[in-house]
């Protein structure tokens, strides 16, 4: 297997984008990946979209990639893993390049979730979840996830404070990112005064309806250092995919995200490192109880230690483990099929020293992990400065 290195990065604002449609998307962040490569043509591509045919009636996204970018014949594919669906386009195109079939691979991660109401938004995202035992009761992921709060608040002694300061941070980060959706300086009061959406978690901990792509560039290591010059490689150095079970009611802990410990400690085996070896991490906080979580899930902290290592301001930018400089989903925006894609893009920003104003002072070893529905799913990467 080749060692793999990225060498393009680009990806249109978060947001709701009423004057771009879905290709329109997908073209580009993927030109602007190719621009930052500098590569006009590429082997293969993968597409990463969760719902486009519930959202935009548009399937076969594969075929729209290449025709509207120009390289009708190029092999083209289209992954769809839930939220981690930008991440397994990643893995595909990773072991794609790995393998040797291909030398010069786009990815592109993309989702218009405006195009529809807010219930049929809703609605598309709720066939993450297990449609006989969840959605079709009624069931929403701001529920499920509200449940595993609950449940984590009454195991471990979580605040409802803890879960505010996850919230607070991430907003305030994203003031420093010109592609976020929201520049809202946040406060633990109005998080907890915002509209109860399902209790104990606020309008201000669930993450938004988004609209936008992220795309990266591929290549052989060895290939990326004969002919790309522009940056400081970065190299995959870990890759880590598991699943969970996708209802709640069959898991025996709640609180424990099982696909996301198993991806992390597969990850962290491919690349030869410790959790205490990553110097900061792009987490899924698709409610803010799911970033408390995954910090202990993935080794950063004992079971039950998530929310004090938050109020302690560990995962501050300046803190022990920089967590979601980018302002995370909370606050840079989920649209789900680029949500994988562009945590790359912040991790590889950052070890490149390209990340302006939110940069991190010498950072070499970043993660990015990507969790699908309510953690059926998980993708663990991690990347390396050479």
């Amino acid at each position: 297997m080749r060692e793999v290195a990225i060498v393009g990065v680009g990806m249109t604002p978060f947001g709701e984008l009423w004057d771009l449609s879905l290709r329109d998307l997908i073209v580009a962040s993927s030109l602007k990946a190719m621009d930052d490569a500098k590569v006009d043509t590429v082997d293969s591509i993968y597409v990463g979209a969760m719902s486009s045919g519930l959202f935009n009636n548009q399937e076969h996204l594969a075929s729209v990639a290449a025709d509207y970018l120009g390289m009708v014949g190029v092999p083209a594919t289209r992954c769809e893993s839930a939220c981690i669906s930008g991440a397994v386009a990643l893995k595909a195109a990773y072991l794609d390049v790995a393998s040797g079939y291909s030398d010069i691979v786009l990815v592109t991660g993309v989702e218009k979730m405006t195009d529809v109401s807010g219930d049929k938004a809703v609605a598309g995202l709720s066939t993450a979840s297990d449609d006989e035992f969840e959605s079709y009761q009624g069931m929403t992921f701001p529920g499920l996830y509200a449940m595993i709060a609950r449940a984590h608040m009454e195991k471990y002694g979580t605040t409802r404070r803890q879960l505010s300061l996850v919230s607070v941070k991430n907003h305030n980060n994203a003031l420093k990112n010109p592609y976020a959706q929201f520049k809202l300086k946040m406060t633990p009061e109005a998080v907890e005064s915002s509209v109860m959406v399902a209790d104990p978690l606020h309008i201000m901990d669930c993450s938004p309806i988004s609209d936008g792509a992220a795309s990266v560039i591929i290549a052989p290591l060895d290939i990326v250092k004969e002919r790309f010059k522009d940056h400081r490689i970065v190299k995959v150095l870990g890759l880590g995919h598991a699943t969970g079970s996708i209802a709640l009611h069959t898991r025996p802990d709640i609180t424990n995200l099982d696909a996301v410990e198993k991806a992390g400690e597969r990850a962290y085996k491919y690349a030869e490192v410790a959790p205490s070896d990553i110097q900061f991490a792009e987490v899924h906080d698709c409610f803010t109880i799911a970033e408390i979580c995954e910090l202990e899930a993935l080794g950063f902290c004992a079971k039950g230690e998530g929310g004090k290592m938050t109020e302690r301001g560990d995962t501050m930018p300046d803190g022990k483990l920089p967590v979601n400089v980018s302002g995370g989903l909370k606050a840079k925006g989920h649209p789900v099929g680029a949500t994988g894609v562009a945590q790359i893009i912040e991790v590889t920003e950052q070890i490149r020293g390209d990340a302006g104003d939110r940069q991190l002072k010498d950072v070499n070893i970043g993660m990015a992990q990507n969790l699908g529905g309510s953690g059926g799913s998980s993708i663990v990467t991690i990347l390396k400065g050479e």
